[in-house]
């Protein structure tokens, strides 16, 4: 690993950690790409084996990242164009999933994990709000083409500490009584870079481990344990405060002209263990999870072809 890295939950940082001259790493394979306007970056990592996976300490899937410029948002017509991107990387992944399972996925369902009363954590219970489903509809008046081709419910599980149950236990439940062919969650995640803070989107087809970025680890949510493929799409809203130090740290030392080895050496000093339990998130959080989140229904809600 390179330097200090903090918690994350992406894999494209866990591909970063590496040192810059390992450009390739056994059982991992990297696809960049940037669209036409040069405001989106998609990057793909897929872990191939279980050698990929001990090495980048991330499950065997693809992850799709969206990397998208500040000020992006709250602009409509980029908004709709990374939209697009977000449900077409999601139609893609959905299509290998049922190649990978023989079957043609038709009930979908969604679950916004998260606590809405804290801003940095309540992205998925708000894209939840935004989105219409159709399962109760489709139960009353029958499979009408006007309400979609496909089937869609939904759930927000709330946090253990409101429920006293794992979200894992409560989705269980769900699955067994609707049995969908396929789980969507949306969740918060953390990330080793201010510079992607609500700025970056995560899709995955290996499902997740809701807290893992801040060390709060809960039940891991993925075919294993559900019984069903569970794809998430994460967006990252707090960075660990060490990050930020070194961050600065390291910027301030190479304008000063320091080496590699020695901003290495001085900033190791800085770091002390009353750093660890400490996250920050933007000041404008609010407003952030409320654009990207919106974004993200309007991706979901175009994937579900049900426009109520």
């Amino acid at each position: 690993m390179k330097g200090f890295y903090g918690r994350t939950d992406l894999a494209i940082e866990a591909k970063e950690s590496f040192p810059e001259d390992q450009v390739e790493i056994s059982g991992v394979r990297l696809e960049e790409e940037t669209d036409d306007t040069g405001n989106i970056k998609l990057t793909t990592v897929e872990i191939l084996n279980k050698k990929g996976a001990k090495v980048m300490n991330k499950p065997i899937g693809s992850y799709v990242t969206l990397e998208f410029k500040e000020g992006l948002l709250g602009v409509t017509e980029t908004e709709h164009y990374l939209a697009v991107c977000i449900e077409n990387t999601l139609i893609n992944m959905i299509a290998a999933l049922e190649k990978k399972e023989k079957k043609t996925f038709r009930t979908f369902l969604f679950s916004g994990l998260g606590n809405r009363f804290a801003t940095p954590d309540a992205l998925g219970p708000f894209v939840l709000e935004k989105l219409s489903m159709n399962r109760h509809i489709k139960k009353e008046f029958g499979d009408n083409p006007s309400f979609g081709e496909k089937v869609f419910c939904g759930i927000t599980p709330g946090v253990m500490a409101q429920t006293g149950m794992e979200s894992s236990e409560i989705l269980h439940g769900v699955i067994d009584q609707v049995k969908p062919d396929v789980l969507l969650v949306i969740d918060a995640l953390a990330t080793a870079s201010i510079g992607r803070l609500c700025h970056t989107i995560q899709l995955t087809d290996t499902g997740i481990s809701p807290g893992a970025g801040i060390g709060n680890n809960r039940n891991e949510l993925n075919k294993e344990a559900l019984g069903i493929p569970v794809i998430a799409i994460g967006v990252p809203t707090v960075v660990e405060a060490g990050t930020i130090v070194y961050e600065v740290l390291r910027d301030t030392l190479t304008k000063e002209g320091y080496q590699e080895k020695e901003i290495e050496q001085i900033s190791g000093h800085f770091f002390h263990e009353k750093l660890s339990p400490l996250f920050v998130t933007p000041k404008e959080i609010d407003e952030q999870i409320r654009q990207i989140g919106l974004v993200l229904a309007k991706a979901l809600q175009n994937f579900s072809g049900y426009a109520p």
